[in-house]
């Protein structure tokens, strides 16, 4: 399947299946995945990266353990909205992906995600900088999935106004 604008996904995914949410770390890969009606994101853990093939076997159970029919990956675009290396990076992740699972991949601007998730850790959870470094990645990944299924929300009432 191929990469498709996120306006496309619900054409695209068989009704049911859910959306799972990718934050792209160089050590890590922060997973969420949204429930079946594509209302709320939950974050579910992360990957430790390693080699490609080895990431995409852990990615591949959770998409089979969660029923998931695409990929939202977060798009680590410049604060300008130009893109720079590590969406070149991001983007080759998705075209490897595409090549070991036949399903369609989104992209999600991520624009301070982790930021929001830091800041949000520090002045309302008021957790441990250790504990913040073992979530964040994952919860980062929810806060980019949520964006894209309010993003899908807000295209459905538009269309239906």
């Amino acid at each position: 399947m191929p990469i498709v604008a996120l306006a496309a996904l619900r054409d695209a995914v068989a009704p049911g299946k859910r959306l799972l949410g990718l934050d792209l770390g160089s050590k890590t890969i922060g997973m969420a995945v949204s429930d079946g009606g594509w209302t709320v994101a939950s974050p579910i853990g992360t990957v430790a990266r390693r080699k490609f093939t080895l990431d995409a076997i852990e990615l591949k159970a959770a998409i089979d353990e969660r029923n998931v029919g695409a990929l939202v990956l977060g798009l680590p675009v410049n604060m300008d909205g130009t893109e720079g290396p590590r969406c070149q990076s991001t983007r080759q992740f998705a075209t490897n992906l595409m090549q070991k699972f036949d399903m369609p991949i989104a992209f999600q601007d991520e624009r301070l995600s982790t930021a929001a998730v830091e800041r949000l850790l520090i002045d309302e959870v008021d957790m441990t900088r250790k504990r913040r470094g073992e979530v964040v990645d994952k919860m980062a990944a929810a806060w980019i999935l949520q964006g894209a299924l309010d993003s899908l929300a807000r295209m459905a009432r538009e269309r239906q106004a």
